[in-house]
């Protein structure tokens, strides 16, 4: 090996704990981008090839009765490449050992020559016989929740009609990878399946022979899908179409899209956070080395070295604590991918999983891991070439002090002498001060950025459940009626309370830009289910105009005062133009909103209700559930309770997963900042600290001043990480919120004081452990080495 090989490596043995603090605050930026990025790329593989190996549909739409006749036509329109009907509905289910009803999507399978699109994965049994009609294929994760093997059966009541229904085999679907019930937030399993069911089984249960209300289409390459949906809109209208709609607006896709965003969002947010730390405590620590070992550099250039040598020797040793950061950030980063595939595949049910090695994550982590070590180390290297050799054998100048007036304000303090000694170092060395500041403040603002998940879900929480939605139960009808039903209601066992509401597929359009949603009709004095604004709760319905929330009226661009147009997708089928009276801030559903005395005078109709929000005895829940098992007006049932432990149980474990993480994260930045800060503490200052003891002051005493400043440090950067993490929640929101889930900004004190305790506390081990190697400094040893 070369001189300075052998130089290098026992350099690198000299400050192996602090190369190994900063190889992991690296290690940390590089894990999250691996792990995101390889997260996001295998899933987006696994899709892609779902997709097209059971052939998801380009396209949907929905109508209330359009004949088969009509499919040649559609199969014609310019840009469709393939064309499906089917018929599609929702049920009441009546399951064994299941108190209250479950709720299906039951969907028809073509009589002849099987689907050609959205095609169902068989995972075990078989088909359903076509001259069977009371076979069917249900969803693996349904007949897991309630053990519904092939040759088991259970109940639906179709059109108050109940059947008994066979299960031949357990399915998934590229249509269905996320699946949730009407009008709920998370799916559940155990009350919400799918049903394929023969075609003529399909159309008798809903009376539909020769007819059709669900149409799939694929288009060719480059088609323009707006035209396609146009021209599908214009053939399905007269049948009472409900508006086409893309991929961007097929429920299962656009939830799945959600969740790569937000990794996009994360890989893209998080990394450079670690960079710059790491970049600076590399700065610190070189500069350090650089500064023992100067004798060493200028003799190295009186013997022949050159310039480029030198700095390339001291680039190497900053490029080797990249690696190792890399190392073991990749190795980290695949085990958290892994981790995180598992969670999803399980979560959205894939029947397989690509695991992409993803080698464009890994060139780019390297090139933004050296290139954060490299430039971090530049400093401190030119700044040792810039002395000629000569000067650079011999010892630096001592450093000039000046009395200021800050010491002059330390002094009237009256403070002991090793705490004016602490004041004094960070004044003396400020830039020092000034990354141990920086450092410990970015850990407190990654862990305030990540505990504050834990505030806006207690705020979308109590929004949803605790404020707006305070019903026991809503029954979605399979029909709109008229107001007496509300009596009918009130007659069900154990009811006390009910109120109606009204809800409409409508497309919002702006000029251009267009949407399709559901227009919700509230009625006055409802204090069941109300309408909620994150940041200014219960809102009241103006007497005219549509209240939006903010990320639907900022996909049309518009704002109070602005009109819409609103066409309605489903009868009366009115087009109407309406003022945007409000825009209100929600963090789950992205409905549009009216007062119903005023949609129903502009549609100039007697009010109806196509939902019944009721607050129930619960000793009645039973008697409930089994008479609307019997009712065949009512389409599904939603139980608010189960909604709402289903989304506590699923988003309690994966925030507290997250939150580990992080914490981990936030402590690992601590340490190795405060860690390194001590360690070279100790090194410029061991003659000083050695002469404290021989003049008398205790071990406590003299410790204190090493200790203490590192913990001065730290305390002020809680402030500073408290305005940084604000900071870096909002970019986390910007970052992870989508069309879908708008999270809101909501920090709380336990929030900050928590990400502060982790901090502080992991600032004061880190110095105790280099607390511990002071008291094994040989007196005499210190007080000979040269300043």
């Amino acid at each position: 090996m070369r001189a300075l090989d052998r130089k290098l490596l026992r350099d690198l043995r000299l400050i192996w704990a602090q190369a190994l603090a900063i190889a992991l605050v690296l290690a940390c930026g590089i894990m999250l981008m691996v792990a995101a990025q390889g997260t996001q790329r295998s899933l987006e593989q696994t899709r892609a090839a779902y997709y097209e190996r059971f052939r998801f549909a380009d396209v949907f739409a929905q109508a209330t009765r359009a004949p088969r006749a009509l499919l040649p036509e559609i199969a014609a329109i310019d840009g469709v490449a393939l064309a499906e009907g089917r018929i599609a509905f929702h049920a009441v289910l009546d399951i064994a050992g299941m108190e209250e009803p479950a709720t299906a999507r039951v969907v028809s399978l073509p009589a002849e020559g099987g689907a050609i699109l959205n095609l169902p994965l068989l995972r075990t049994g078989r088909m359903p016989d076509p001259v069977r009609p009371e076979e069917v294929l249900i969803n693996e994760p349904f007949g897991e929740a309630h053990d519904l093997v092939p040759g088991s059966s259970f109940r639906g009541i179709f059109d108050g009609q109940l059947r008994e229904l066979t299960v031949t085999g357990w399915a998934l679907s590229p249509e269905f990878i996320y699946t949730m019930a009407p009008g709920t937030f998370m799916p559940d399993d155990r009350r919400f399946g799918l049903i394929w069911m023969n075609e003529a089984a399909a159309a008798s249960a809903k009376g539909m022979d020769g007819a059709m209300n669900d149409v799939a289409l694929t288009l060719t390459r480059g088609a323009d899908e707006r035209a396609v949906i146009d021209a599908l809109d214009r053939l399905l209208d007269p049948y009472g179409g409900t508006g086409a709609f893309g991929r961007d607006r097929q429920e299962s896709h656009a939830f799945l899209d959600s969740e790569l965003e937000q990794l996009a969002g994360l890989a893209l947010f998080m990394p450079p956070v670690f960079l710059i730390v790491a970049a600076f405590l590399v700065n610190m620590v070189l500069g350090r080395l650089i500064g023992i070992e100067r004798p060493q550099i200028g003799l190295m250039r009186a013997v022949g070295y050159t310039r480029a040598e030198v700095a390339v020797h001291y680039l190497k040793l900053a490029a080797l604590i990249g690696v190792m950061g890399l190392v073991l950030g990749w190795g980290a980063g695949w085990w958290l991918r892994n981790g995180m595939l598992a969670l999803y595949g399980d979560f959205f049910r894939f029947p397989f999983v690509l695991r992409d090695f993803n080698i464009a994550a890994v060139v780019i982590s390297a090139v933004l891991g050296l290139a954060a070590v490299l430039l971090g180390a530049m400093r401190a290297v030119l700044a040792a070439l810039r002395l000629p050799p000569a000067e650079a054998m011999s010892p630096p100048a001592p450093p000039v002090f000046t009395r200021g007036w800050l010491d002059r304000l330390i002094y009237g303090l009256r403070l002991r002498q090793t705490s004016m000694m602490i004041l004094r170092s960070i004044l003396r060395w400020p830039a020092r001060a000034a990354i141990t500041l920086f450092g410990v403040s970015a850990s407190i603002a990654v862990l305030v950025a990540s505990y504050f998940f834990f505030d806006a879900m207690e705020v979308m929480t109590d929004s949803v459940f605790g404020q707006g939605n305070r019903q026991q139960v809503t029954l979605t009808l399979n029909q709109a009626q008229t107001l007496s039903v509300l009596d009918d209601a009130l007659a069900l066992p154990g009811v006390r309370k009910v109120e109606g509401a009204y809800a409409v597929p409508v497309r919002l359009v702006n000029g251009h830009r267009d949407r399709l949603s559901a227009l919700q009709g509230h009625f006055a004095g409802a204090e069941l289910s109300r309408l909620m604004d994150d940041e200014r709760g219960a809102v009241a319905l103006p007497a005219e105009g549509l209240v939006l929330p903010a990320l639907l009226a900022r996909a049309l661009d518009v704002g109070p005062g602005d009109r819409l147009r609103v066409e309605l997708l489903a009868a009366p089928r009115e087009v109407l133009d309406l003022p945007v009276a409000a825009v209100i801030h929600q963090s789950l559903g992205q409905e549009a909103h009216i007062g119903a005395p005023a949609l129903f005078s502009a549609l100039r109709l007697a009010p109806q209700v196509n939902q019944i929000h009721l607050l129930v005895d619960t000793d009645a829940m039973s008697a409930l559930h089994a008479q609307i098992k019997r009712t065949p007006a009512v389409a599904s049932l939603t139980d608010w309770s189960e909604v709402r432990r289903q989304f506590d149980e699923s988003l309690g474990e994966n925030l507290l997963t997250m939150v580990a993480i992080y914490t981990v994260i936030g402590v690992l930045i601590a340490i190795g900042v405060v860690y390194n800060a001590a360690r070279i503490q100790l090194a410029e200052r061991s003659h000083e600290l050695a002469s404290l003891r021989v003049m008398g002051f205790t071990r406590g005493e003299v410790g204190f001043v090493l200790v203490g400043e590192m913990m001065l440090l730290s305390l002020l950067a809680v402030p500073i990480g408290w305005f940084l993490g604000g900071w870096f929640a909002a970019g986390m929101i910007e970052a992870v919120s989508t069309d879908v889930v708008q999270i809101p900004l909501l920090i709380s004190r336990r929030t900050y004081a928590a990400a502060a305790a982790v901090v502080v506390l992991a600032s004061l081990v880190a110095a105790l452990m280099v607390r511990r190697r002071l008291d094994r400094v040989e007196l005499a040893t210190a007080l000979k080495a040269r300043q």
